[in-house]
């Protein structure tokens, strides 16, 4: 069975993630951790994938995070929290954290952004994005490049295909993915275009010939 471990100390936002985490993932096993001290020792069963907020009792963000890295070297992690502080998203970068989705997105956009890191992608709204360039791994420098916001390849690729008014479920399809990770991909897009939904998105990438 796949393990998730969700670390936050709010009991609300945890039930939230783990409600989050069903829709992509249904038969997961949850395990919730209220601080850092209990995410580290739950880390140590080495879940498929960790969600955490930053600010919790038992280390700062950074340390906390390193050590769940520590724990569980081949889980990617997803960063949900509201500390925006850009040494503290740096810090954790380097540490290459497979995402970070702000405590005040829509659950739309949490969800996407789970469902993306699910199917191996990243998830980076634009200003972390803007923030991490030179900073992060060479292939993530490619897609973001500077001097306005990128696409990666899959994600141009389902834009390209929602243009020609295809359905999630029809681009699945074409390319070979699941409806969940179509979905996960368009969110990302909408975030990375600053869009406030898959027409505009669709619009402002056809606008900068990213699609």
């Amino acid at each position: 069975m796949k393990t998730c471990l969700i670390c936050d100390d709010h009991a609300m936002m945890r039930e939230a993630l783990a409600g989050a985490v069903a829709i992509g993932w249904p038969r997961a096993e949850v395990i919730q951790a209220p601080d850092f001290p209990a995410a580290w020792r739950a880390a140590e069963r080495r879940p498929e994938l960790i969600i955490t907020d930053l600010v919790m009792p038992g280390a700062g963000p950074v340390e906390g995070v390193r050590r769940l890295r520590d724990a569980a070297p081949a889980a990617p992690i997803l960063v949900v929290t509201g500390n925006e502080e850009d040494e503290v998203l740096l810090a954790l970068f380097d540490l290459g954290i497979a995402g970070f989705a702000p405590k005040t997105s829509k659950s739309a956009i949490i969800e996407a952004a789970i469902s993306l890191v699910l199917a191996g992608g990243r998830y980076l709204p634009p200003r972390i994005a803007e923030i991490a360039t030179g900073r992060i791994s060479p292939g993530l420098a490619r897609d973001f490049g500077s001097g306005g916001p990128r696409l990666t390849e899959r994600q141009s690729d389902v834009l390209k295909l929602a243009a020609l008014g295809q359905s999630n479920k029809e681009i699945a399809r074409e390319l070979d993915l699941s409806p969940a990770t179509v979905k996960a991909h368009i969110a990302a897009a909408i975030a990375a275009l600053g869009a406030v939904n898959r027409t505009e998105a669709v619009m402002k990438a056809r606008a900068r010939g990213l699609a």
